[in-house]
């Protein structure tokens, strides 16, 4: 979520104005309710989780990848992995304490956070090395967590505060593969970022291989799962109503349109064949991967777009508008009505972050999770010779 580079001619416009892209999706995701018409019987999906619903998150992890990489690339491997890890502590406080708001809202930052300690052995290994990683963790993952959470401490839907880390154990099960964003499969997002940000991303040619790419992959994944449920008979087999940990039982469409909350059932492994959002199966994190790619491709095309620039601003900052977000949503000042709702905290987050991005400094919380990692910079750096305290240079 932190966009992790200084501001200045160093960003990447396009990375931002994914993150930009990004954000306004996930808070369409927590402002539209999932279903329309849901007294019919028959609800639909609304618009907003049709495009955005664990796309958004998808696409943030992946670009965390990145800016890790963009980041830390001038730096030896333990300068990089000592500011990483501290970002990691700032990122994992700030959202620890949003978790104690009450919006509703599962908070991604613990989970994060664990994604940027899992990451540290990584941040200097070549491409195949990390595509290598994002495929065990994307392929193997899933199928491990499917036949061991039966056996590890139950999850709820709730977002860890301060006062979870006195159980670490439960804690870290949650983290790594009970949760609603579980790290260890999540961090095949992280290499595949990581991975992309060794590409010449100002080159217009990696811009179309990756828009084109990614939506071959998400086709790809949505044809497989489709066809694995449908015509090869794997649908069957999933119950009906569906129940699932920490929600109950639900019918099993509401679920497979809507998505579910980082795991499947394990009632039956043809769950892992299903795409649906936030469902952490091999199809469900191929098919985000895929659209991720795409929006990054997309982004970087059309980042000299004079009118994307507000979307820009606010990806330079999304850690601070992520936060504002969680704490305004746990209020009653917002309009009842979602698309009042959204439309305002959309109109204000774009105003503000243009005018802030004016100032040429980081966004609060950027600034704030970046101090631990200037000050360890400041005392590892070499002193210069023949300086005194009242010297300058």
């Amino acid at each position: 979520m932190d966009g992790s580079s200084p501001p200045g001619a160093t960003r990447i416009t396009g990375v931002d104005l994914a993150r930009g892209v990004a954000l306004i999706g996930m808070v369409a995701t927590h402002v539209y309710p999932a279903f329309t018409d849901t007294e019919s019987g028959h609800p639909a999906i609304s618009p907003a989780f049709t495009l955005a619903a664990g796309r958004s998150a998808a696409a943030f992890a992946v670009l965390a990848g990145v800016a890790l990489v963009l980041s830390t690339r001038r730096r030896t491997a333990g300068q990089a992995q000592l500011s990483v890890f501290l970002r990691a502590l700032g990122t994992g406080a700030i959202g620890l304490a949003l978790a104690y708001a009450d919006s509703g809202i599962a908070v991604i930052l613990a989970y994060y956070a664990l994604l940027f300690v899992l990451a540290l052995p990584l941040l200097k290994a070549p491409v195949p090395a990390l595509l290598t990683t994002a495929v065990l963790a994307m392929a193997v993952i899933p199928v491990i967590s499917q036949f061991v959470r039966d056996d590890l401490p139950a999850s709820d839907l709730s977002s860890p505060t301060f006062a979870a880390l006195g159980e670490p154990g439960p804690l870290l099960a949650k983290l790594t593969l009970t949760g609603v964003y579980p790290a260890l499969a999540w961090l095949g997002y992280l290499c595949v970022g990581m991975a992309v940000a060794h590409a010449d991303l100002r080159s217009r040619a990696v811009a179309v291989r990756l828009l084109a790419g990614g939506l071959a992959l998400a086709v790809v994944a949505s044809g497989t799962s489709w066809l694995l449920l449908g015509p090869l008979g794997g649908g069957d087999h999933l119950a009906d109503p569906a129940r699932v940990p920490g929600v109950g039982a639900m019918p099993q469409g509401w679920f497979i349109d809507s998505g579910l909350y980082g795991a499947t059932p394990t009632d039956t492994a043809w769950w892992l064949a299903v795409d649906t959002p936030h469902s952490t199966t091999p199809f469900d994190l191929a098919h985000t991967t895929g659209t991720a790619l795409a929006l990054l491709g997309l982004a970087l095309l059309g980042a000299h777009v004079p009118l994307t620039r507000p979307l820009a601003a606010l990806g330079g900052m999304t850690l601070t508008f992520y936060a504002l977000h969680v704490v305004i949503m746990s209020t009653d000042v917002l309009p009842v009505d979602p698309t009042r709702s959204y439309g305002l905290q959309l109109l204000v987050a774009l105003t503000a972050a243009t005018a802030w991005q004016a100032t040429g400094r980081r966004g609060p919380a950027e600034a704030a999770v970046s101090v631990l990692p200037r000050a360890a910079r400041l005392l590892h750096s070499p002193r210069r010779p023949g300086l005194g305290l009242g010297q300058r240079t």
